[in-house]
């Protein structure tokens, strides 16, 4: 089977292209400007550059390939990002999203009319913002899928947009589409989320001997979970997702920040001496980020099964390597 992912370039695009590699799909992979994964995947993967906001790239990969499912992940997925660059956020993940469909529905026009992919679009948890606090207050924090959407950042109203681009896109053209409202993640090769903050800096303090580690706020919680969980469930989706649905992908284990740096500590051996950088503290945050997957268990059976102890023991390696 012929499969397209976009932002194969990310953390979870390049490892997802092994995935599917793995399984025994002829796959392609869309980046734009992170080659850094790229470099690290050793399989014949067909690698495209392309920037998705202008859409001759997309046009032609969709309409020559016709692949049967693609993983829409490409984006700029950084909320600290998104301050600062407003304009060009909005700008890759909104326009990005329309390119995908638009050159899907070309494919239809002008190569094959029976053209139906289905499309399993990486959405976000950052899309519920204030709508996570106000849960806590009310003695909840699993939010579900039909929750009101109050982004907190400009990252999270592109997603929005994303979000409901997939939506009019389903019932307008009836182009099969899964929307994966997807919650922290994080595992080797991510960069700038904290697991992989703090075991980078782990292992450069190791390196140095000294034992200081730079932190924001350590009372956030988040439900963090493996990359290699969440491309799981991305797959079950695209099999035994129904099109046209909403589906949170999300840890059931809430994790405090403090937390993560304990198993730094218990699978390295040492104690850090902690100091709080107020560069790393956010305007505004989510102080509780967690789904609820009933839907997505009951439709897909997916569970997750890597512990936060293992992600860390692997992302220490990861890094280390990066050092040798």
């Amino acid at each position: 089977m012929k499969v397209l992912v976009t932002g194969a370039g990310g953390m979870v695009g390049s490892h997802m292209v092994e995935k599917l590699y793995e399984r025994g799909d002829e796959v392609y992979g869309i980046w734009h400007k992170n080659k850094v994964n790229i470099h690290e995947v050793k399989l014949p993967v067909h690698f495209i550059q392309c920037d998705l906001r202008y859409g001759d790239g997309i046009d032609q990969v969709i309409m020559d390939q016709l692949p049967e499912e693609i993983y829409h992940l490409a984006a700029q997925s950084y909320p600290t990002v998104s301050w600062v660059s407003p304009s060009e956020t909005i700008d890759v993940n909104i326009n990005g999203t329309v390119a995908v469909f638009e050159a899907i529905k070309k494919a239809r026009k002008y190569v094959d009319a029976s053209y139906d992919p289905m499309v399993v679009v990486a959405c976000s948890s950052a899309e519920y913002g204030e709508s996570l606090n106000l849960l806590e207050g009310q003695g909840e924090v699993y939010v579900k899928e039909n929750t009101e959407l109050l982004p907190l950042h400009p990252y999270g109203v592109s997603k929005v947009a994303q979000d409901l681009l997939a939506f009019q896109y389903y019932k307008n053209d009836q182009i099969r589409v899964i929307r994966a409202r997807i919650f922290n993640s994080t595992g080797t090769r991510k960069v700038n989320d904290v697991c992989a903050d703090f075991t980078y800096r782990a292992v450069l303090a190791e390196q140095s001997g000294d034992y200081t580690l730079r932190v924001g706020n350590l009372s956030t919680q988040r439900a963090i979970m493996d990359q290699r969980d969440l491309i799981h469930a991305l797959l079950l989706l695209a099999k035994k997702g129904r099109a046209g649905e909403v589906y949170n992908i999300s840890s059931e284990v809430i994790y405090e920040m403090r937390e993560i740096i304990d198993y730094i500590e218990e699978a390295m051996g040492k104690t850090f001496r902690i100091e709080v950088d107020k560069a790393l503290l956010r305007p505004t945050d989510e102080k509780i980020i967690v789904g609820d997957i009933t839907k997505l268990q009951k439709d897909t059976g997916w569970k997750q099964s890597i512990s936060m102890k293992q992600t860390i023991q692997d992302m220490l390696s990861y890094w280390r390597s990066k050092q040798s």
